[in-house]
């Protein structure tokens, strides 16, 4: 444990190890005159859940006759050499707390390893933190455990902690792994819903009243849930309600276009037009539209019924695919949509899409979100949330519009090249922790 301290003593040996630099092993250290051991040797024979719990009651009763001491000196509660982890299922894990002394007790941090039957606790020690100010305090857990079960309590922990640091036998971050698809095929798993806008749950949503409107919704989605890889793409008989709704849009966007949109947009929409059907009277298909866009930067379409994770929309970006809904927004409210429908995407995205830089851009983070924790996939859809989706560029000295969410919402795009706004410069770092409401 000695070790974990040196390591980080500074930011730069910390990235270091969350790369996996670190190839010691966190142990105690015996000469270290930091940690002083005061522990209690246990049978192993005795670790069952039951003696497991009384450990466990003594370091809560430690933890609370230390906290009368302002923890001025340092204690190891147990000691505990278990022979389960030979039997190769159990992963020996060091897991580093960092605890507010006013909140959160080491008690509390115990209760949830208490009655998990997948966890041993061998060791617990604490500290007074020299990572942070005189009222924290640091906490080493040894321990072994089965599987994920680690892995599944540290949003846990982090409700709790300050910092929760996890290493395995060999010194580096064990992170979960997340289930990520492979090949393009894989792409029919990644088809998880979100419903936070569904007209048949939202009632601020504009066709929440309007029971026909929900029922082509439904068949629409129906069609998309159903397609798979390699099939042709479905084609659409809209309705003349629909096609007025399109038309309505078309009409008060493409004025705008000229005067605010980027070039690399200007380019591709005026290609549209002569090789798509992009007209004001027909609503293009999603088959012609993507063997357009194959053509153009490789990226292809396919259905999907709503709003799915951010997950599983970034994953099919890493393949060149976008997934793209083909249902239309409600009559009432043609100049707004409060989710994605077939206006947002081939007005807005597509144009894009089809320019060879952009295009590398979105598959970029899509191939950044495979397998990568929910904190990061967070991260990512921020950063394409602020670029691909509400992105402004500069040309010259000019402000222009690139991003999906403004070329396709009159209100929104007009908002966003005024003073009004914030406007600030595109870095990752900063962009990507970015807060902003949908």
């Amino acid at each position: 444990f000695a070790n974990i301290q040196r390591t980080m003593s500074s930011a730069e040996s910390k990235r270091a190890m969350f790369n996996g630099s670190c190839n010691e092993t966190p142990q105690p250290s015996s000469s270290s005159s930091s940690w002083r051991n005061t522990s209690n040797q246990s049978d192993t024979s005795q670790l069952s859940k039951t003696y497991r719990r009384s450990l466990i009651e003594d370091a809560r009763q430690a933890s609370i006759d230390a906290s009368r001491d302002s923890f001025e000196i340092d204690e190891v509660f147990f000691e505990n050499e278990s022979k389960e982890d030979e039997l190769g299922d159990w992963n020996k894990s060091s897991v580093l707390l960092l605890l507010k002394k006013e909140s959160y007790s080491l008690s509390h941090v115990l209760s949830f390893f208490e009655n998990n039957n997948c966890m041993n606790i061998r060791h617990i020690e604490t500290r007074p933190s020299k990572r942070s100010n005189a009222y924290t305090i640091d906490v080493l857990l040894n321990l072994s455990s089965r599987g994920d079960a680690l892995q599944d309590l540290v949003p846990s922990l982090k409700n709790c902690c300050l910092d929760v640091q996890i290493f395995n036998t060999s010194g580096k971050l064990k992170p979960k792994v997340y289930w990520f698809p492979k090949k393009i095929s894989d792409l029919d798993l990644c088809q998880h819903l979100i419903t936070k806008y569904n007209p048949d749950l939202d009632q601020d949503h504009p066709g929440f009243s309007d029971k026909a409107y929900r029922v082509r919704r439904d068949e629409l989605a129906s069609v998309a849930f159903n397609y798979k890889y390699g099939q042709p793409l479905p084609r659409v008989v809209y309705t003349a309600e629909e096609t007025n709704t399109w038309k309505a849009v078309y009409r008060q966007l493409k004025p705008l276009y000229q005067k605010y949109a980027c070039k690399e947009f200007l380019r591709f929409f005026t290609m549209l037009e002569k090789e798509c059907n992009y007209t004001e009277n027909e609503i293009p298909q999603l088959e012609d539209v993507s063997n357009f866009l194959r053509a153009k930067s490789g990226f292809v379409l396919r259905p999907v019924a709503g709003i799915v994770t951010a997950r599983d929309f970034l994953a099919s970006l890493a393949f060149r695919v976008f997934q793209c809904t083909q249902y239309l927004r409600h009559q009432s409210a043609p100049m707004h949509s409060p989710e994605p429908d077939v206006v947002h995407e081939l007005m807005g995205h597509v144009p894009m899409l089809a320019d060879n830089k952009f295009a590398q851009f979105s598959q970029e983070i899509g191939l950044a979100s495979l397998g990568v924790s929910d904190e990061d996939i967070e991260r990512l859809a921020t950063l394409y949330w602020f670029s691909v989706e509400f992105g402004l560029c500069k040309e010259g000295n000019e402000m222009k519009v690139c991003g999906a969410g403004l070329l396709s919402s009159y209100g929104e795009l007009l908002y966003a090249i005024s003073d009004e706004p914030d406007h600030k410069p595109f870095d990752p770092d900063v962009t990507a922790i970015q807060p902003y409401q949908e």
